[in-house]
């Protein structure tokens, strides 16, 4: 399984926390109701745990940053796989090193396209390219 598939379970799940903090399904369930037939590495597992928890650590901090960066959108009013989204591709550009930044928005623009709404790509792009140019600023001071 590749990495890109790991991220959309992982967004599918932390869409799922946002209903039911106690989100049930496992990474399979997920995997099963997505039609991905390919078996998950225990890399992938790993991965996808890792930022679900990472997610759930920091999301006080994710969410003030989402809220910086969006312009015209207040959190509430954000739809729900947008902020999945958003969530996932912030944790891997703030807390993961091993990440580049540019993977993380292209991944999430991806996942935008497939699963959010008819503008939801673009935002998501403006957005993450400002966080990313910020985050730059910072490690360059």
């Amino acid at each position: 399984m590749s990495r890109k598939t790991a991220r959309e379970v992982t967004m599918k799940l932390a869409f799922a926390r946002m209903f039911d903090g106690e989100c049930e399904e496992t990474y399979q369930e997920v995997l099963d109701k997505s039609g991905i037939s390919e078996a998950p590495t225990e890399e992938d597992i790993c991965y996808s745990q890792e930022v679900l928890r990472g997610i759930e650590e920091h999301v006080e901090e994710i969410d003030a940053l989402i809220d910086e960066i969006a312009i015209g959108w207040r959190i509430e009013r954000m739809p729900k796989v947008d902020l999945s989204v958003l969530r996932v591709a912030i944790y891997e550009m703030v807390y993961r090193d091993d990440i580049p930044h540019g993977v993380s928005i292209n991944e999430a623009v991806e996942l935008a396209k497939q699963f959010g709404g008819e503008r939801s790509s673009a935002y998501i792009n403006g957005m993450l390219g400002t966080l990313a140019k910020r985050l730059e600023g910072e490690a360059s001071e």
